[in-house]
């Protein structure tokens, strides 16, 4: 592994070791000149391949011909930031150093700071760090409105950080935290970086999109139905770990109670629902186009459902409102009635009312009639009951 330069007096060595770690004499006649070779080696965990939230692992090694020194490591990611590690053991010749949990952003090149102030070491290592995720880690919640379209997109840093190794992952959704998970496809990614999905039977109506960004995962809901809503998981796995990234599709849906035209005179119960729990920052408006500050009325904190209750026609809004920002919006036109609907109701309001008071009218007619029946009958009776009493007493004499 070494080669002698003579023509510059130089000993090349290659594929360095600590082994190689010692005192090296160049002799030439009378003359003798030493110098000392100190030898670093640094390793990454897994071969510097990592997925998003987890820990690397780095070893430092060092080998000398004297007393190996006390040395201070210093690491900076590959935006330049500096990192404060927790050193796990420290034995001079060895040093193991845990740094934080990796996310998709932090892929590049690590550098490595090791100093010493006896002997002076100054020595930079730098080291790959590739980090395979989402550039959507956290949870995301998205909004809609029913009979909407919907694309829920997952994006991978693949391609970014040219990720040679191949990668399997699906997509899975579920309605509550605690139900049965549907698996709506899976993907795998070739060594050479080609992607390829299928599509797996489901409850769910949705479409693959063809075309969409390098290294995206993407759904589409075509018509979005109330009961869509829920978490939807983007899973990868390489090497028998897994990453993941979660969106929670809340939907918006508006009724009324009744449905139909306002009459005059009626009233109207306008609903807005959304299917899932929103953040303490967000919350639901109805207001009336057009109309005045008391037309506006606002859900409280946590509720998920807001009723109003309209008496006059118009164009009626629900908006989501988080952070102060209009997420998502839905109308309803609350129609007047025709004139002759109007004249109707109360053509049959009028002649429910006089039939009302006729068939009273027959009733209490009815009623004294009964009562002037039973009392002749009574009469007839009592009268009966004389004479037959009177015939008695003149057989008796």
């Amino acid at each position: 592994r070494s080669d002698i330069k003579m023509q510059h007096k130089q000993l090349w060595v290659r594929d360095l070791k600590l082994s190689d770690a010692g005192i090296y004499t160049c002799e030439y006649g009378p003359h003798k000149a030493r110098t000392s070779l100190h030898i670093f080696k640094l390793t990454i965990s897994l071969d510097g391949h990592f997925l998003q939230n987890e820990v690397p692992e780095l070893i430092l090694m060092q080998n000398s011909s004297g007393p190996l020194p006390d040395l201070n490591i210093t690491l900076f990611d590959s935006n330049n930031n500096r990192e404060t590690p927790e050193l796990q053991n420290k034995s001079r010749q060895k040093y193991i150093v845990n740094l934080r949990k990796l996310e998709a952003m932090d892929s590049g090149t690590w550098v490595c700071q090791v100093h010493s102030d006896s002997p002076l070491i100054n020595q930079n290592i730098s080291f790959a760090v590739k980090v395979l995720g989402f550039q959507n880690p956290h949870l995301e919640r998205k909004y809609a409105t029913v009979d909407s379209t919907v694309i829920l997109s997952w994006h991978l840093n693949s391609q970014k950080i040219k990720w040679k190794a191949g990668f399997t992952g699906q997509l899975n959704w579920k309605q509550q935290e605690s139900a049965n998970a549907h698996e709506l496809l899976d993907f795998n990614v070739t060594a050479q970086g080609q992607q390829h999905e299928t599509k797996k039977s489901s409850n769910l109506l949705f479409e693959i999109p063809e075309r969409k960004p390098e290294s995206t995962i993407q759904v589409k809901l075509p018509k979005v139905h109330f009961n869509h809503s829920g978490q939807y998981q983007c899973q990868l796995e390489y090497q028998g770990r897994h990453a993941q990234s979660k969106i929670e599709l809340v939907v918006m849906n508006v009724s009324a109670n009744p449905v139909g035209p306002l009459s005059r005179g009626a009233n109207m119960t306008l609903t807005c629902q959304v299917s899932g729990p929103l953040p303490p920052n967000a919350y639901l408006r109805w207001e009336r186009v057009n109309g005045t500050k008391m037309d506006i009325k606002n859900s409280r904190q946590h509720e998920v459902k807001l009723e109003v209750n309209v008496s006059a026609a118009g164009l009626w809004s629900c908006h989501l409102i988080e952070d102060g920002d209009r997420k998502i919006s839905l109308h309803y036109h609350v129609e007047e009635a025709p004139v002759w609907i109007n004249y109707v109701i109360i053509g049959a309001s009028v002649g429910g009312s006089l039939l009302a008071f006729v068939l009273g009218c027959l009733c209490i007619i009815s009623g004294i009639s009964w009562q002037r029946r039973r009392q002749r009958a009574k009469r007839m009776a009592q009268a009966r009951q004389y004479l037959l009493e009177n015939k008695t007493c003149q057989c008796q004499q």
